[in-house]
């Protein structure tokens, strides 16, 4: 069996630059979430703290009805849709980035 390595090659380059790009991706994307997640927190107890004070009040109620339709489920699920489609647009591509983008988000 004789393998043509130039039909091939184009191949290989995407999944290795896609394994790559998703890795570094899911990396980054861990750290990034963990420092936000970080400085939300710190900033919802500098607003407790103030509100506890009595520096400012804080109508929790409003907030949360501002914010609830984002994290309904279907909302979500559209979200997730949409990404996915965005990222496996280029099968060979969009495959190794994927994979790599949840070992790197582990990883991270």
């Amino acid at each position: 069996m004789n393998v043509d390595l130039t039909s091939v090659m184009p191949w290989v380059q995407q999944l290795s630059f896609g394994a790559v790009a998703g890795f570094v991706a899911g990396f980054a994307l861990k750290k990034v979430g963990k420092f936000v997640a970080l400085t939300v927190g710190v900033l919802f107890v500098v607003i407790q703290l103030l509100a506890w004070s009595g520096y400012l009040s804080v109508d929790w109620g409003r907030i949360q009805a501002s914010v609830d339709p984002l994290l309904e489920p279907t909302r979500l699920g559209q979200l997730w849709q949409g990404l996915l489609a965005m990222l496996t647009y280029n099968l060979p591509f969009g495959a190794a980035f994927v994979t790599a983008l949840v070992i790197g988000l582990r990883r991270g």
